[in-house]
């Protein structure tokens, strides 16, 4: 490209491309996109984006341009990578001037810059860092804050590189210009600190913005640029100087009021100072002893005395609370249990933390955090009047500790409870002591210190496992304040059945359940919405915990199931229905078929729920996991819920409609309880598998997603579903399509893969001997082929031996076909293959670890007697040595009469005796039972058929050619068989 001609054409495409009319924007977009690959193109965008007088949306657009072609196209190994003449030339245009006045442009030359340098600094690029460091010391305001910037930009994108050489250079680079970096910070805070009594407000705002980059610099290079920080007295020096520094800067506060444009800024840069410490701790916790001491200094005077009054703000205090979790936390301060072993460095810095933690910090700590930082808050008592269900979901769990301050202070209680239990309980205690009894309902500072109190004994719970007689507590104390209805009491309600919950598992007394589930019933029809919200929530944990008795809870499961679907009906936020529902599916499924009588309701509300939420995935997918278990606790009366549950199915399984992504694996595991409660096919059940097909495609595109092969899984138990249920049907209907998507499916997958489709074709087999071996013979050859060549995988030839005998005991003239077909492709005669396949189902017959597939290779080979055919003879000791060591397997000897007999057989008359915690079986456990009463392996007896076999074989041979016959087998094999033969 030359230069100027192109810039103006470049020019005038990117003023396109910044157009509003789509007309305008795609031509010009397209344009760009074919020029990428050019020579030359981004020496034209440089120039473009240097230029400030040009348009800003093209300057800026240009910027965009020239970074995504540096993703794209900088590396050498790149397609179309830029020449290393143009590199060069754009590397020394990037660094020319730092004068660009846009800040948002200003950033994203800083950003592209530091791309750049990852990829060429410093073998390619060695002089960036000196022309930065001598840009930062220019006296012009605007070149001085742009160095500063793409100065942090470099620094924090050199820093994240990972590999060994990367991290040597960085290292190298780090104690190069550590000191500067220092002096730079140094000059520029100490400018701030200056101004800030001037009154000049842009001159105060400008220095900060430069101590706030300069400072971000240092952080990057202290916490990643050196292996062990602790002998360079430069950073422990910085370190060291960073809790004066935060004394001077959160003092300035006082004179930088809220409204101040400065404020914003000085906070960040008292956040930054704390992050630094953190970061540090994090990733040197041994370099970090020497500043323990200081940080507990700092961080408990700042949040646990008065000396933080009127400086501190809740973000400083959560920082502050984090430096103290993650110091009593931290496993480098940990000794050994055998203290010896521990090293030096663990022994001194666990002592001190021993020295700082003494009783009276540790109580007046502990105190604190309970009489005021637990306290409810004047936002949160208005939030529960003016928000309830937002208050209930306030944020918690995961990283929220990390930044906001009522969980953050929640779990600097917990870990310093647990570290130190032994001091801290008494006086927990004693805290419990002194609220014993009512409190005055108009006393609300009282009721507040109540909830804390409570809130304290609630997540201690484990520590306080030994020490608190809580079914006492529970029964004395805790009921009757439950019992208090005064609207002023409802924190306390709250609390009361919150504690309850966290205790459940802990200690609790199962004859006290009674008791407990009335208090819940009575509190789910409480008039405060929050109460009723956490009332439930306790529910869940009550029914979910491991002593949790059936019986115990039927006489008040009406009542409440109906104030749980009523609450369902009253929350309007998405996170509470889903939140009530998942308390309901609890219930369900713990209940079980129980539930029946009261489910009404709910069946009736859920397709209008289902319709209201088509923009809530995740309420979609709570519905779904209650259908679940509703549909598991109303068993063969689910057939009535088809209207709604099967369009349900429809959607959630349509891998063409969007939601599916959210809906699949809860809408599979709902479909397969389906199948297996469903007393009979309808036509619409059997309409939805035109499903399938797309779902058994994508598993092929995403192999090794383990979801995927989670979700493949469910799909081969909903085939076998609609097999057991309705073969005939189902396999004129969808067999072709199956087994063409299995022929796909084979070659692709793994084992465990192949195993699952195969025993879709068994179990077709299995319950329709005539019609299974038609609809999937695309697949028999190559089972054939699989036994024939000795399928190296045991699992795999074992369902491969399985397949093959079903065909050969149950259907014998497609045997016959198949082996005629197969007997051309081998080209070999029908009877040498046979004798092939029957001498690799001997060999191989030790894959076979299931007793009933053992019968079943016993029963089919004994099939093929008697014969004359000279092949069929030749293997007669194998078929019966298969056939002894089935018995071995399924022959149980009678005590009494010393006589075997085959414990395979089943008869209509066994009914399996369901105990109280097993579950009653689905309408599927019956069609498999109804299915084992025709099988031939559950059917047959093999002794009887063995004994039958060698009898007409030895009347067709004679007794002469059947004793020479016999004497093919193993003497001792010999004996084993008369041995079970006995009586017959």
């Amino acid at each position: 490209m030359d230069l100027n001609s192109a810039s103006s054409v470049v020019l005038q495409v990117l003023t396109q491309a910044t157009s509003q009319d789509t007309a305008v924007l795609k031509p010009a977009e397209e344009q760009l996109k074919q020029w990428e690959t050019q020579p030359g193109f981004y020496s034209v965008l440089l120039n473009i984006f240097t230029n400030h007088t040009l348009d800003i949306n093209v300057r800026w657009l240009a910027v965009l341009y020239f970074k995504h072609g540096i993703d794209r196209y900088w590396r050498r190994v790149a397609p179309h990578a830029l020449s290393e003449e143009e590199k060069s030339t754009l590397r020394a245009g990037l660094i020319t001037n730092f004068n660009e006045p846009i800040n948002q442009i200003a950033t994203q030359i800083a950003v592209l810059i530091a791309k750049v340098a990852r990829l060429d600094c410093p073998r390619q690029w060695p002089e960036l860092i000196p022309t930065l460091v001598e840009s930062v010391k220019v006296q012009d305001d605007l070149r001085q804050h742009r160095a500063l910037l793409t100065f942090y930009h470099v620094t924090k994108t050199l820093a994240s590189k990972r590999l060994a050489a990367d991290r040597k250079l960085f290292y190298d680079l780090a104690s190069g210009i550590y000191n500067f970096a220092c002096s730079l910070w140094n000059h520029h805070t100490d400018t701030f600190l200056q101004q800030v009594s001037s009154g000049n407000e842009s001159a105060v705002l400008s220095s900060l913005e430069r101590t706030l980059l300069s400072l971000k610099v240092l952080r990057k290079l202290t916490v990643n640029g050196f292996v062990e920080p602790h002998k360079n007295m430069e950073v422990m020096g910085f370190l060291h100087g960073i809790f004066e520094r935060l004394k001077q800067f959160l003092e300035c506060s006082r004179s930088i009021g809220t409204d101040n444009a400065c404020r914003d800024r000085l906070e960040k840069t008292v956040i930054l100072f704390t992050k630094v410490l953190l970061d540090f701790l994090d990733q040197h916790p041994i370099s970090f002893t020497p500043l323990i001491q200081r940080s507990l200094e700092f961080s408990v005077s700042y949040v646990f005395t008065e000396v933080g009054e009127g400086v501190t703000f809740e973000r400083f205090i959560v920082q502050c609370m984090n430096l103290i979790k993650m110091i009593v936390k931290n496993y480098a301060y940990k000794p050994s249990k055998n203290f010896e072993d521990s090293s030096p460095e663990t022994i001194e810095a666990h002592k001190i933390k021993m020295a700082f933690f003494t009783y009276p910090t540790l109580t007046e700590i502990c105190r604190r955090l309970v009489s005021h930082y637990f306290l409810l808050t004047e936002e949160e008592l208005t939030m529960w009047e003016e928000d309830p269900e937002g208050f209930t979901v306030e944020e918690t769990g995961g990283d929220s500790w990390k930044y906001s301050l009522r969980p953050c202070t929640e779990v600097l209680f917990i870990d310093i409870f647990h570290e130190y239990n032994q001091i801290l309980t008494p006086v927990l205690l004693e805290m419990m002591q002194t609220l014993q009894g009512p409190t005055n309902v108009e006393d609300m500072n009282a009721l507040l210190i109540k909830d804390a109190v409570y809130n304290a004994v609630g997540l201690a719970a484990f520590e306080l496992f030994d020490s608190v007689d809580f079914d006492q507590w529970f029964k004395n104390q805790l009921l009757p304040e439950l019992q208090v209805s005064h609207n002023r009491y409802k924190p306390l309600r709250r609390r009361v059945i919150w504690l309850i919950g966290q205790w459940i598992s802990v200690k609790f007394k199962s004859d006290l359940r009674p008791m407990l589930y009335e208090a819940i019933c009575n509190l789910l029809q409480d008039q405060d919405l929050v109460v009723r919200i956490e009332t439930a929530t306790t529910l869940k944990l009550t029914v979910d915990d491991f002593e949790f008795r059936t019986d115990q809870f039927l006489p008040y499961l009406e009542t409440m199931f109906t104030l749980l679907f009523q609450l369902l009906q009253q929350v309007t936020e998405c996170d509470t229905k889903m939140h009530v529902l998942h308390v309901l599916s609890c219930v369900i499924e713990r209940v079980n078929v129980q539930i029946r009588p009261y489910v009404g309701c709910l069946v009736q509300y859920l397709p209008l729920l289902w319709k209201q939420s088509e923009e809530h995935n995740m309420l979609r997918c709570a519905i779904l996991t209650t259908l679940i278990h509703l549909v598991q606790g109303l068993g063969a009366d689910s057939k009535n819920l088809y209207p709604f549950l099967l369009p349900v199915i429809q959607l959630s399984t349509d891998v063409s409609q969007p939601p599916h992504v959210y809906l699949l694996e809860d809408g599979l595991e709902l479909w397969l309880v389906t199948l297996e409660n469903s007393p009979c096919v309808t036509p619409e059940l059997l309409r939805i598998f035109q499903n399938m097909s797309p779902l058994l495609e994508l598993p092929s595109s995403c192999l090794a997603n383990e979801l995927s092969s989670e979700n493949l899984r469910t799909c081969f138990k909903i085939i076998n579903g609609y097999i057991f249920l309705s073969s005939t049907e189902f396999l004129q209907t969808y067999a072709v399509g199956l087994c063409q998507s299995f022929c796909e499916l084979l070659p692709e997958i793994t084992t465990e893969g192949q195993v699952q489709v195969l025993k879709v074709v068994e179990n077709a087999l299995k319950v329709n001997p005539v019609l299974g071996p038609q609809m999937f013979q695309p697949i028999l050859p190559y089972v054939f082929r699989g036994v024939i060549e000795g399928e190296r995988y045991p699992v795999v030839m074992s369902i491969y031996l399985a397949v093959m005998g079903r065909v050969l005991l149950q259907n014998t003239s497609f045997f016959s076909s198949l082996l005629n077909k197969m007997s051309h492709e081998f080209n070999q005669e029908m009877d040498q293959l046979l004798g092939n396949v029957i001498e690799m189902w001997v060999d191989r017959v030790d894959n076979i670890t299931q007793p009933e597939r053992k019968k079943l290779s016993a029963l089919a080979l004994l099939s093929l007697l008697p014969s004359d055919n000279s092949v069929i003879q030749d293997k007669f000791c194998g078929i019966i040595n298969i056939s002894v060591e089935a018995l071995h397997d399924v022959m149980t000897e009678d005590p009494e009469t010393r006589t075997y007999k085959d414990c395979m057989l089943m008869s209509h008359h066994e009914e399996p005796k369901v105990t109280e915690d097993e579950e009653p079986p689905t309408e599927q456990d019956k069609r498999k039972k109804m299915l084992a009463l025709k099988d031939p392996v559950h059917t047959v007896s093999l002794q009887q058929f063995i004994y039958e076999k060698l009898k007409t074989q030895q009347e067709m041979l004679g007794e002469q050619g059947f004793q020479s016959l016999m004497e093919t087998v193993d003497t001792e094999i010999v004996t084993q068989l008369q041995e079970f033969l006995q009586g017959f």
